[in-house]
């Protein structure tokens, strides 16, 4: 079943103005359910942890409720997999210490360039510290798709990590991660995946992918500024978390160092449970009607699927507008064939005119995008662009319609 755009929309306050939305890569507009979890928080239940008292006891209530729901999200096997921070990046640095325990010197890590920058500092700055080998996996420029010749010959009884994107933040590529995985895991290397981008566009099934490691934004899917970190229990059981004395000794609650961001987590909990409306109402039966997904979980991997199968025509519908304009280069993957192998998120240059130029001159016409390396520096310098000011990125999700393809077309005719 086919998503109801307009519908859709209407549970979105700010999409009721006339401005366009394409710089979703950078964060998601949020639906009423978020705004409404978050200010019943305040209301009625705004209170630290652990206390004996009632607003303290619902304020856990509410926190564990949205960790069981981010852990259907991503079908882990158990809430305690699911560790609440501020944002990715955080969430990366602060894991990276401890992994870096594990580090000799010799050992090495694999980064590719086609990833965030926060999966790749913090393992620059442990292999460094570590005495560690950074070891590059490079991507096609013709294409944006990772060189999995390339990833063969890298990986080597020495490698004790590969941190990889499920899908690139500036170009759209989605990565074949699970076969990646599997050979990273056949050689004894853990598994680290940076799936931001990837997260409001398809569905995640951790156990599947069988990865160690896996990060998510709930602002890149229609919550508030938080991250999530999904770790197997056995690592992170087993590692040291860099925390206060009296902090729990047990995961995930080591690993949430100090006040959690109560009002936030609640917001998480409204944007899982708007995802899995969608399931309610537009997802249909398939794949994941299995033994392995039930209630909730069942719910929001039909959306994410349904989500995923609409996005199709977005993607190449925006495609097919820019390549009618001659002077645009499109980066990354462009054929109809293979719009499953990317995401709607598409960087383009424009001849003559600088990306900050456009982006200001779509601004003026009401149309929000991003221009620039998006800390995606890896892929600007790789392709040459982080000189000339990078790309101008297009980044649409479910809630875009194909009438706001139609205006950003007509805006950027007029610079021909």
């Amino acid at each position: 079943m086919s998503l109801d755009v307009p519908t859709i929309r209407r549970q979105f306050p700010s999409l009721q103005s006339q401005t366009v939305f394409f710089d979703n890569p950078g964060g998601t507009q949020v639906p009423q359910i978020v705004i409404d979890r978050m200010v019943t928080y305040y209301q009625e239940s705004n209170a630290n942890q652990f206390g004996a008292f009632a607003t303290s006891q619902a304020s856990d209530g509410i926190i564990d409720e949205a960790r069981s729901a981010v852990a259907d999200l991503l079908n882990a096997s158990r809430p305690e997999e699911i560790v609440f921070g501020p944002n990715m990046t955080s969430l990366t640095l602060a894991l990276s210490r401890s992994l870096a325990n594990e580090l000799s010197e010799g050992d090495e890590i694999i980064v590719t360039r086609l990833d965030h920058d926060a999966n790749i500092s913090p393992w620059m700055q442990i292999a460094e510290a570590r005495g560690a080998t950074l070891q590059w996996l490079d991507f096609d420029v013709e294409d944006c798709t990772l060189l999995q010749s390339q990833f063969d010959e890298l990986l080597s009884e020495k490698t004790r990590l590969v941190a990889l994107g499920y899908a690139s933040n500036a170009v759209g590529t989605i990565n074949p991660i699970k076969t990646m995985i599997r050979k990273a895991r056949g050689v004894g290397a853990l598994t680290f995946i940076d799936a931001v981008q990837y997260t409001p566009h398809g569905p995640i099934d951790v156990q599947d992918l069988d990865c160690d490691f896996l990060v998510i934004s709930a602002y890149k899917f229609f919550g508030p500024h938080m991250g999530m970190l999904y770790g197997k229990y056995e690592h992170l059981d087993r590692l040291r978390a860099y925390k206060v004395r009296p902090a729990p000794d047990d995961p995930p609650g080591k690993f949430e160092t100090g006040t959690k961001n109560h009002e936030g987590i609640a917001g998480v909990l409204g944007a899982i449970e708007y995802l899995a409306w969608i399931g309610d109402c537009y997802g249909v039966e398939g794949e994941f009607d299995t033994d392995r997904f039930r209630d909730r979980a069942l719910q929001l991997h039909r959306a994410m699927h349904t989500i995923q199968q609409d996005e199709i025509t977005l993607t190449q519908t925006l495609i097919e507008a820019l390549e009618a304009i001659p002077q645009i280069h499109i980066w990354g993957i462009t054929e109809s064939p293979r719009l499953l192998d990317r995401v709607p998120t598409v960087s383009f240059t424009m001849d003559d005119h600088p990306p900050r130029k456009i982006a200001k001159h779509l601004a003026q016409a009401g149309i929000n995008v991003w221009d620039g390396n998006y800390y995606a520096l890896a892929v600007t310098e790789r392709l040459g662009l982080e000189n000339t000011g990078g790309m101008l990125r297009v980044g649409l999700v479910h809630y875009n319609s194909l009438d706001e393809i139609e205006r950003l077309h007509d805006a950027l005719k007029v610079l021909t």
